[in-house]
């Protein structure tokens, strides 16, 4: 597995080519029932279902969604948006991670280096919305000095599979 060793695996994980190919299955399909996830990697459904299970618990597995078709659900606008803020106390940055994080549009928030201190991907249905979003949620917080937006012109690769195996 790229970045495990037996030695990182928590102690009740075993850490091995079944528990890999579980984590990989489920990213592939996380709606497999247990039976043919059993059936796929060789074990019975009970020892299936425990090493599924220590897996969730041991934080492994944080959950399972759909994955929507944005454009179906009438979301045309995919931005990358850059914030810079004026300042980096404690106070500033804890106001903006709040505010952030009460936004629906704002799939995802990350905190980077560089020119800018955060990087947003946002969904909205259009301009109109790109411009109230940015107008009305974006600029008023306090503390944020820049913001640079970028449209996704179209979509390359998009997953959400970590690497477990190496290529």
């Amino acid at each position: 597995m790229i970045g495990y060793s037996k030695n990182n695996w928590p102690k009740n994980i075993s850490g091995d080519e079944i528990d890999l190919e579980i984590l990989c299955t489920l990213q592939e399909d996380g709606r497999i029932s247990n039976a043919d996830l059993a059936r796929r990697i060789n074990l019975s459904p009970p020892a299936t279902f425990n090493r599924v299970r220590r897996l969730e618990e041991a934080g492994f597995i944080r959950g399972y969604v759909g994955m929507l078709d944005k454009e179906k659900a009438g979301f045309d606008l995919l931005c990358f948006v850059h914030v810079s803020l004026q300042l980096h106390q404690s106070q500033p940055v804890e106001a903006f991670k709040r505010a952030i994080s009460k936004l629906p549009e704002v799939l995802e928030c990350y905190h980077v280096t560089g020119e800018f201190d955060y990087l947003l991907k946002v969904v909205l249905r259009n301009r109109r919305d790109l411009e109230r979003f940015t107008m009305e949620h974006l600029t008023p917080i306090s503390g944020v000095a820049r913001i640079h937006t970028s449209l996704v012109l179209s979509v390359v690769k998009e997953s959400t599979a970590l690497p477990l195996r190496s290529t």
